[in-house]
């Protein structure tokens, strides 16, 4: 039990710290952002509970893959912000990222990639 409150912790405080960040300066909090903290973590958590180097290799694999539809969301975002409001927009992102990667999976189906 104590092993998960501390995966917890840290990765609330890796999230807390972006936030932090970005409040200060736009620039290094985005920076910070676009890392792939929140994979890394997961990464080696997968790695100290010993999954096996597939699951792990896995995981990076289908990362890859997932992330790329998601990109059009961060100029969409900024766009729609000053128009809609935060949660509309925050809204309209998430569903337009549905369906983007919707799209995206059915063409790289067609390539033997399987994301759904």
């Amino acid at each position: 039990m104590t092993y998960i409150i501390i995966k917890y912790l840290i990765t609330a405080a890796v999230v807390v710290l972006v936030s932090e960040l970005a409040k200060a300066n736009d620039k290094l909090g985005g920076l910070i952002a676009a890392l792939p903290l929140i994979t890394v973590l997961a990464l080696i958590w997968l790695h100290i509970e010993s999954q096996s180097v597939a699951k792990i290799a896995n995981h990076a694999y289908y990362t890859f893959w997932y992330v790329i539809p998601t990109l059009p969301m961060f100029l969409l975002f900024p766009y729609l912000l000053p128009k809609l409001g935060f949660w509309l927009t925050l809204a309209t992102c998430i569903a337009f990222t549905l369906a983007v990667f919707y799209v995206y999976a059915s063409l790289l189906k067609i390539f033997g990639i399987d994301l759904l």
